[in-house]
């Protein structure tokens, strides 16, 4: 993972010289201020099999007695965590938003017209002042007819008014129901009408290009709460739905009749939140998680966040319907952060709707922390890299010789700071120059990604492993372990076992290191999906002591010091780069329907953003199309062709399009095989089912070229 050194060898041991100096000067203060006789953290061991038993379970080494479940004393529920907060920082920043002052087409040089926003500055909520927002927001749905224990919905973007919704709806006992923005219609239905709600709250823009149109779908819906400015007039909306403007029902709130009125208080076992999935298997699955598991998940993730307090500020970007988000603001609010709302198209000051020579989000608010889906980071490690390689051949040599010289003292334990303040402070400048903790998740991060965001930006990438039926709780890397390609420990919430699983041949008696379906048990382990009994009965259980745990699917490894891998899926389900989920046998069965399709693997890496597909090509349809667009060559030499592989990927995408597939589900790329897949060749069983691992093994090559390489 070096950067490769083109570098004349006299500049080269001249830059060595000054290292070695350099690391001369330093040595003694360093030794004398961290003190001789300290084991190398990279040897510590992190969890431990509490049985004894490859298998596990296997805890953090600070929860081995029990697990975690409290965040403070006498806090139970969210609600209270939430006072608890308010009286401790009344008058401390709590979710700030930035100012729209206008917008404006910008012409690009291809032509082309975007729309961009300038912005001021951030205009900050104190605590108090959101406890109250939200207090009089619960007492005001509460005197339109939202009752306890029912249902309300939050179909929004990321924003203060998501947050404080949130708040109110766990201040007044409201089961509160979220929807991913980019939820297609009749997701979207599907997850009211199964909850029945009789209250939205909602934004102007996402009322009119998405809910408006399904509205007669949900016959149970009553009131819309628009989060936005209050427009004149409520057009082209069935009778029978009443449209409010938050801010008035806010004001209702108010009335002493209303805000006296006595409420439910919330118990840690009520569903605090119905979190609905993305749906791209099909019907998108409603998760019930109670105040309970939510405490315990972000009391685990807390205590992986050295210092965190009052002094950091989290920037909130990705969609708060997603529990990496949902759960990672809530543990910000716990412990007096302050929480300033972005997009991904205003995060940095090349985003995309970012006026040119203006800041974007991150420059301005400088964050502390921040979380990221891998997505976002590639995409910011692509963008850097491309600017080294326009840089000057000394500037460009510079860099390289930093960062591997840097990234050589990571992996001894050693900071940098020369490297940090001459060379990669500009770089670091990109999301503000004051981040000190990156969180990662929602799919795996690439090695190379990790290092270069480790390197960079001068700050540990933590990457964590969890499922919203875990409340986004399962390990977190610690922010003192620079490794890459695992995923940490267990949190001291929860705890991880192997289960084996034959049929993949992964077994925890398995040298070097055990290996199975990863299970996740604990207090953060969700109350499973709403009304789906069946489905409950396969992936969860409660074990002999009364513990829930979750079956994930998912394939993991445990090494020596305790910390866990992924290393495959069990289900065929995968989820991209940017959180899309992708069931690969549903691609499959779309795509065989193409004429030249005798059989197809469709693959994915969960570190890439597209899916590729492995092909075995009718022999009569392929001679036929090369025929007919005149490539010549033996069977092996068609199936080899480039041109034919473009070809038959433009027929199979038609008949994607036609099945309906989504645009993610598509293969991008595609190779196609000479060879005929039998129970013979070992990549399909007796009853031509794939074998996904072998497959896998097989087109290794294949895959690598299929996704460039990084």
């Amino acid at each position: 993972m070096r950067l490769k050194e083109d570098v004349n060898p006299l500049l080269l041991q001249v830059f060595r010289s000054v290292v070695w100096v350099y690391s001369f000067i330093t040595f003694l203060p360093w030794y004398l201020l961290s003190g001789p006789g300290q084991p190398p953290r990279a040897r510590r061991v992190q969890a431990l099999s509490v049985s004894g038993k490859p298998a596990g379970p296997y805890r953090a080494g600070n929860s081995l007695p029990a697990l975690a479940c409290s965040l403070f004393p006498g806090c139970p529920t969210l609600d209270l965590v939430f006072r608890h907060a308010a009286e401790r920082f009344p008058h401390r920043d709590c979710l700030g938003t930035r100012q729209v002052l206008g917008e404006e087409d910008e012409s690009q040089p291809n032509g082309k017209v975007f729309r961009k926003v300038i912005l001021g500055e951030y205009v900050w909520q104190s605590y108090e002042e959101v406890y109250q927002a939200a207090r009089h927001l619960g007492s005001g749905l509460a005197a339109l007819g939202q009752k306890p224990h029912h249902k309300i919905a939050i179909f929004c973007e990321t924003r203060a008014e998501w947050l404080i919704t949130a708040q109110a709806c766990f201040m007044h006992n409201f089961p509160l129901v979220t929807l991913y923005a980019t939820l297609g219609g009749p997701a979207i239905a599907h997850g009211l009408n199964q909850t029945e709600v009789t209250h939205i709250v909602t934004s102007r823009d996402l009322l009119q290009t998405r809910l408006k149109d399904i509205l007669l779908e949900v016959p149970t819906l009553q009131h819309i709460i628009v989060v936005d400015g209050k427009p004149s007039t409520w057009e082209g909306f069935p009778r029978g739905i009443h449209m409010h403007n938050m801010a008035t029902v806010q004001e209702l709130g108010t009335k002493p009749e209303n805000l006296t009125s006595p409420h439910s208080q919330p118990r840690p076992s009520d569903i605090a939140v119905i979190m609905y999935t993305s749906g791209s298997t099909g019907v998108p699955k409603g998760v019930m998680i109670s105040h309970g598991n939510i405490i315990a998940g972000i009391t685990g993730m807390a205590e992986r966040i050295p210092n965190l307090g009052e002094n950091d500020t989290y920037i909130g970007y990705l969609p708060l319907a997603h529990v990496l988000e949902l759960s990672a603001e809530l543990v910000c609010v716990s412990h007096g952060c302050r929480i300033g709302y972005s997009s991904p198209h205003t995060l940095a000051d090349q985003s995309t709707k970012i006026k040119k020579g203006s800041q974007g989000d991150a420059s301005i608010l400088r964050p502390t922390l921040m979380a990221a889906v891998p997505e976002i980071m590639d995409r910011i490690y692509k963008n850097v890299m491309l600017k080294v390689e326009e840089m000057s051949r000394v500037q460009r040599t510079m860099f390289t010789l930093a960062y591997n010289y840097k990234m050589e003292q990571l992996c001894l334990g050693n900071s940098t700071p020369l490297c940090d303040g001459l060379v990669f402070r500009k770089v670091r400048s990109l999301l503000g120059g004051q981040t000190r903790v990156l969180l990662s998740g929602g799919a795996p991060l690439s090695a190379a990604t990790q290092r270069f965001m480790n390197i960079c930006f001068c700050c540990p990438v933590g990457q964590g492993y969890g499922l919203t039926e875990t409340c986004g709780a399962g390990t977190i890397s610690q922010m003192w372990d620079y490794s890459t390609g695992r995923v940490g420990a267990p949190l001291v919430c929860s705890e991880i076992a192997l289960r084996d699983w034959e049929e993949g041949g992964y077994l925890s008696t398995d040298r070097p290191h055990p290996r199975g379906e990863i299970l996740i048990g604990g207090p953060n382990v969700s109350m499973g999906y709403y009304k789906d009994p069946a489905r409950n009965q396969q992936d969860f259980f409660v074990d002999g002591n009364g513990q829930r745990w979750f079956c994930t699917g998912d394939i993991g490894e445990v090494l020596p010091d305790g910390c866990l891998k992924i290393i495959d899926r069990k289900k065929d389900l995968v989820k991209l780069q940017a959180g899309e989920y992708v069931s690969l046998g549903k691609v499959e069965a779309a795509l065989k329907n193409c004429p030249l399709v005798d059989n197809i693997c469709a693959y994915a890496n969960s570190d890439q953003s597209y899916v590729i597909g492995f092909v075995v090509p009718n022999q009569k349809q392929l001679l036929a199309l090369a025929e007919q667009r005149r490539v010549r060559g033996s069977w092996e030499e068609l199936c080899s062709s480039a041109e034919m592989e473009a070809e038959v990927l433009q027929l199979i995408t038609e008949t994607a399009i036609a099945a309906k597939l989504e645009r993610f589900e598509i293969p991008r790329k595609i190779r196609l095989s000479a060879e005929p897949w039998t129970p013979e060749t070992g990549l399909v069983t007796d009853a031509f089912k794939l074998k996904r691992k072998e497959l896998k093994t097989h087109y290794l090559q294949d895959i690598e070229r299929l996704y460039g390489g990084k």
